[in-house]
C-alpha cells in the first residue's frame, strides 16, 4: 500500500510541476495595436517550421499566414502573439516575415496572468 501512495504523490508533484510551468509569466509588458489589444498589428508569414514548447504557442508550417495581436516588450521582446485560423498563441518573431502592417503606432500595456494561460477549446485548464 505505501508504494502505490508514494507513487501516486509522484504523479501529484509531476503535475503540479507541469502546470506550474505552462502558466509562467513571459514578460509583464506587451505591445499593441490598441489597449485592448484587439486590433491586428500585422499580418506575417512564417519562414520556418515551428513547434512550441507548451499549449501557450502557435505552432506553423513554413508558409503559412498568422495575424499577429500583440508583441512582448522590455523582458522578452523575440515573442509575438497571433492567430491562425482558429489557434492562437505565441511565437517567436525571428521564424516570421512581415507581409503587411496594420497600425502605424504601437501601444505598450500591462500584461494579466491571463495573457499566459493555455487554452484547450473553450475552457481554461484550471476549471
Amino acid at each position: 500500500m505505501p508504494r502505490i501512495l508514494d507513487g501516486r504523490l509522484l504523479l501529484l508533484v509531476i503535475l503540479f510541476l507541469t502546470g506550474l510551468q505552462s502558466t509562467k509569466v513571459l514578460s509583464e509588458w506587451k505591445k499593441c495595436g490598441d489597449r485592448e489589444c484587439e486590433t491586428a498589428m500585422s499580418r506575417v508569414q512564417a519562414t520556418t517550421d515551428y513547434v512550441g514548447p507548451d499549449c501557450r504557442y502557435l505552432n506553423f508550417k513554413t508558409g503559412e499566414e498568422i495575424m499577429v495581436y500583440s508583441k512582448l516588450s522590455r523582458k522578452n521582446e523575440n515573442l509575438w502573439t497571433g492567430s491562425k485560423g482558429k489557434d492562437f498563441g505565441y511565437f517567436p518573431k525571428d521564424a516570421v516575415k512581415v507581409e503587411e502592417l496594420f497600425i502605424a503606432e504601437e501601444v505598450e500595456v500591462l500584461t494579466k496572468e491571463t495573457d499566459f494561460l493555455c487554452l484547450h477549446g473553450d475552457k481554461y485548464p484550471f476549471e
